[in-house]
């Protein structure tokens, strides 16, 4: 098959890929061209398997058939209850969907419910290019980032952190029962998923429970932020905070980031101290107790203050109770979280580790 044209009424677009307006698309560089994450490229859909739908551009989440073509960007990505990908360093006959936003790479490894189905497979038709014949990136399509700055918004606004066990630990419904709170207490609240594989679904949840603004990190072009160096993360904090303080200028800011404390990503700006500077503390989300009590003592020894112990845990009571009967954690129930006391809450925990730093002699 062979186009020389973007015709996007043939082509379902993923959202990764909505800055892009180039219509040339290149053929003769595709065992050639070695690509990077954020590369453009249309691709043809050979069998179904794991993803049988792609959020397209107008974030409407459309069915994908065996012959279609999408417009997907490279990427890698970390998903411990579904795919482990990268993107390739050479030319394959083959490529798998990585991620319902149109993030496209290579699989390495999947969770076992879907060793019956397997991964989504496409073949790579042509590049899309810009005028000069280059390729045309995600991220390049944006400004540079600007460098991170840890004393720019110490003061304002407040941030609170949304971290967990893992994938699926109930980190985004914190964050969004977290908002609702805040709102509910009369204060603007902006959300912010710092890391993760694009899909617009974390962020609209936020900001259907009350956040005056949401963004996240391929709002700069990213189809994920797996393998991105700390710097470049830190930079886009600084960049996608800064967005939000001229879009809304809120009094606080939520900042999710994905899977768990021992993820490469995430490992590294826990203990980047600058970084760590930047918040009032953290909302752990757990699946269980002893995760919880386990992760939140690792939280502590970062040095970052947990506000609470929330998430999927909450769900059960006999779980709440082990941790209340084990641990010196709160436990942050929906209503808790949904309720204008958590405010009093959080600054409560902010002054009490502020206290636990004063030396007394």
């Amino acid at each position: 098959m062979k186009i020389k044209e973007i015709n996007k009424l043939d082509i379902k677009v993923g959202i990764i890929c909505k800055s892009v307006k180039e219509q040339k698309i290149r053929a003769d560089i595709n065992e050639k061209h070695i690509p990077i994450a954020g590369d453009v490229a249309i691709f043809r859909v050979l069998t179904l398997g794991k993803h049988t739908r792609i959020q397209t551009e107008s974030g409407r989440n459309t069915v994908i058939l065996p012959d279609d073509l999408i417009m997907g960007a490279f990427g890698s990505r970390y998903a411990t209850s579904q795919i482990e990908g990268y993107v390739p360093n050479s030319y394959l006959e083959s490529y798998d969907i990585l991620g319902q936003g149109g993030v496209i790479g290579q699989a390495k490894s999947w969770h076992l419910n879907y060793d019956l189905v397997g991964t989504t497979k496409v073949e790579l038709i042509g590049y899309v290019v810009n005028e000069n014949g280059q390729v045309v990136n995600t991220i390049k399509n944006f400004e540079p980032l600007q460098t991170f700055d840890p004393i720019s918004f110490l003061d304002s606004p407040k941030a609170i952190l949304s971290l967990g066990t893992s994938m699926d630990s109930g980190k985004t419904s914190s964050a969004a029962f977290l908002a609702y709170g805040l709102k509910k207490a009369g204060k603007t609240v902006a959300f912010i998923k710092l890391t993760g594989t694009t899909y617009t679904k974390d962020k609209n949840f936020v900001e259907d429970y009350g956040a005056h603004d949401t963004i996240d990190f391929s709002d700069f072009g990213f189809p994920s932020t797996y393998m991105c160096e700390t710097e470049v993360l830190l930079d886009l904090y600084q960049s996608l905070l800064t967005k939000m303080v001229n879009s809304v200028n809120p009094d606080y800011v939520i900042v999710e980031i994905a899977d768990g404390l021992l993820e490469r990503e995430t490992n590294a700006l826990l203990k980047h101290s600058a970084f760590k500077s930047q918040f009032q503390g953290a909302i752990f989300s757990a699946s269980e107790s002893l995760s919880g009590i386990a992760g939140a003592k690792q939280l502590e020894d970062f040095g970052i203050t947990v506000i609470g112990i929330s998430g999927l845990v909450t769900t059960s009571p006999l779980l709440v109770e082990e941790i209340r009967q084990n641990s010196k954690y709160s436990v942050l129930l929906m209503e808790d979280l949904m309720s204008e006391k958590i405010i009093h809450i959080i600054d409560k925990k902010n002054i009490l580790n502020n206290c636990d730093q004063v030396e007394i002699y």
